[in-house]
């Protein structure tokens, strides 16, 4: 059974993430469109080199761009129903995620909890 992928959305109504993805080019969106196909059919037990636990039940789904020189990271989480909700996008530019990232992805998934 597939797992389904919901895309965070900002009280105002902005699909953040869809955005992202929107902003990245063809080759990445192609890439990145073939790691979200491989999550909704194995979810939890999709792993490196795809994707990446980290803390507190946050995941990140890791995308080398078409060119290799820049990597693509979406933090999700898994919610209840077979369902996997993608928080945040970025585009890694350093060896260490920056903690920016990680707090707004964080942010939003406190969110989630407290609905």
């Amino acid at each position: 059974m597939k797992w389904e992928i919901e895309y965070y959305t900002t009280p105002s109504g902005q699909e953040v993430v869809r955005d992202f993805i929107d902003s990245l080019q063809a080759v990445d969106q192609a890439k990145l469109g073939h790691n979200l196909d491989l999550l909704e059919r194995y979810g939890y037990d999709l792993g490196m080199p795809h994707a990446k636990p980290l803390r507190n039940g946050l995941m990140e789904l890791r995308v080398r761009s078409g060119r290799g020189r820049q990597e693509v990271r979406i933090f999700y989480v898994f919610v209840k129903d077979r369902r996997i909700y993608l928080l945040h996008g970025f585009v890694k530019k350093s060896q260490t995620t920056p903690k920016k990232e990680l707090n707004i992805a964080r942010s939003r998934q406190d969110e989630l909890k407290a609905l």
